[in-house]
């Protein structure tokens, strides 16, 4: 979510006043669709998922992009981490 509307807030232009900023802050939040919010957090909740069952970062990303159909991760993970060698 904060790096679509980061994305957004970059074509506000440039200004140093605190009021400008915060609207621009303020819309380039409200630009974030509804679906978009909800993508990215069951993403999160995949890797929260994946660090609870015992996954580092790279087996969380590994598991996150092989189980895109599923809202949390099997309890067999750690066996097939183990057939596909992920460290």
């Amino acid at each position: 979510c904060w790096g679509y509307a980061k994305r957004i807030y970059r074509f506000f232009p440039e200004s140093s006043r605190e009021a400008d900023l915060d609207r621009n802050v303020r819309e380039a939040l409200d630009s974030v669709p509804l679906e978009m919010m909800r993508r990215f957090g069951n993403r999160a909740k995949k890797f929260v998922d994946a660090y609870h069952k015992g996954l580092n970062g790279r087996q969380a990303a590994w598991a996150a992009r092989k189980y895109r159909g599923h809202r949390v991760l099997p309890e067999s993970i750690m066996e097939e981490i183990d057939k596909a060698q992920i460290i």
